[in-house]
């Protein structure tokens, strides 16, 4: 099964040639943070409430991208899911580039070096086995355009998807339109994709004011 990061990757990833969504830096750092949180509560390895992320389990998950927040968890004071989505955050760069690492060695995705124009590096991830891909994009669409009860993965995987502004840019605007609701319906029920999107609006409101 793959990871929430793995499958927010997934959801970003365009049909046309390889290319990702473009979404704001500070939200998908940020979603991938909550993505890792999610994966530790699914481990039960921790569990959160309206005011503090409590750790349940120290014992490592064996997985490189989960184990450092955990472990920083288990070090440090109790503190809410929001302080942890920041924390984490910080490691975005590293977080998204093993998540992609793991796609291409599963096979899902292939890695292509390539330039712009000018000296920048860009990479392109053109699928090999598009079906994850279809799947995470259908199940997600097929929650949101239908009254199905949502697995505890949808939940938190729509959360984490609107919290960075990908669920505008997956769906028909007419779709998206008629889905709010619905979508406000389901991000309720998941304490850290609230947190996620309160960190997500918290940084966005402190550059605004450094203008």
């Amino acid at each position: 099964m793959l990871r929430f990061v793995e499958e927010v990757l997934l959801l970003l990833l365009r049909d046309d040639g390889g290319r990702f969504v473009a979404v704001p830096g500070i939200a998908l750092d940020n979603a991938l943070a909550g993505g890792v949180l999610m994966d530790l509560a699914l481990e039960n390895r921790i569990d959160t409430d309206p005011r503090h992320l409590i750790l349940i389990d120290l014992a490592p998950v064996g997985d490189s991208i989960l184990d450092p927040t955990l472990a920083a968890i288990a070090a440090g004071e109790r503190r809410d899911a929001r302080y942890w989505v920041a924390q984490t955050a910080l490691r975005a760069a590293e977080i998204r580039e093993e998540a992609l690492s793991r796609l291409v060695e599963r096979g899902i995705l292939e890695r292509h070096e390539g330039r712009f124009l000018w000296v920048f590096r860009s990479r392109r991830y053109p699928v090999i086995d598009g079906k994850a891909e279809r799947e995470v994009k259908r199940r997600i669409l097929g929650v949101l355009l239908s009254d199905d009860i949502p697995s505890p993965r949808d939940i938190a995987i729509i959360g984490l998807a609107e919290a960075c502004g990908i669920l505008r840019e997956l769906m028909p605007k007419v779709d998206y339109a008629r889905a709010r609701q619905r979508i406000d319906q389901v991000r309720r029920l998941d304490l850290i994709g609230q947190a996620t999107s309160q960190a997500i609006h918290d940084i966005e409101m402190w550059l605004a004011g450094r203008d």
